[in-house]
């Protein structure tokens, strides 16, 4: 979340500075896990999208964590863009992942813990087989894997 923070700073300093942006009210604002585009009109909301995504992307943060709404008009020309921050994993995909590991038939055992996927395995090499599987199959989604160790 720092890193989301320092993103919306730094495009929000952009969106201030450039040519484009000149006597509009373009900006993006932060409540707790949510952030809002403003913008003049549906072109410079793109165009707020892309600084903060190009932001985001520098800063290693994963875009693939927002979830994108829909455009809203506001008063008079103006526009809006909600963007939720996704935070761990909703019930549906841990149950798909759990399945996915079962049905691979690995040496690996995965157990749903919150919104968080544990799996656990013997040794080294059957946990990285398992990675690998969860990369190929999960390819859409930000997985994030930690504390890996013997």
């Amino acid at each position: 979340m720092i890193e989301v923070k320092n993103a919306l700073e730094q495009a929000n300093k952009e969106i201030s500075t450039r040519f484009d942006f000149k006597g509009s009210d373009a900006r993006v604002e932060q409540k707790e896990r949510e952030l809002t585009a403003y913008a003049d009109d549906d072109f410079k909301l793109g165009q707020v999208r892309d600084v903060l995504t190009g932001k985001m992307a520098k800063r290693n943060v994963d875009v693939r964590f927002l979830d994108i709404g829909k455009v809203e008009k506001i008063g008079g020309d103006k526009v809006k863009q909600v963007y939720k921050i996704k935070a761990g994993i909703d019930a549906a995909l841990a149950k798909k992942i759990v399945t996915a590991i079962k049905e691979a038939k690995l040496k690996v055992q995965g157990s749903i813990q919150g919104d968080t996927v544990r799996v656990n395995g013997k040794n080294r090499d059957d946990l990285q087989v398992g990675i690998a599987l969860l990369r190929k199959e999960f390819h859409d989604q930000p997985l994030k894997y930690e504390n890996f160790r013997d």
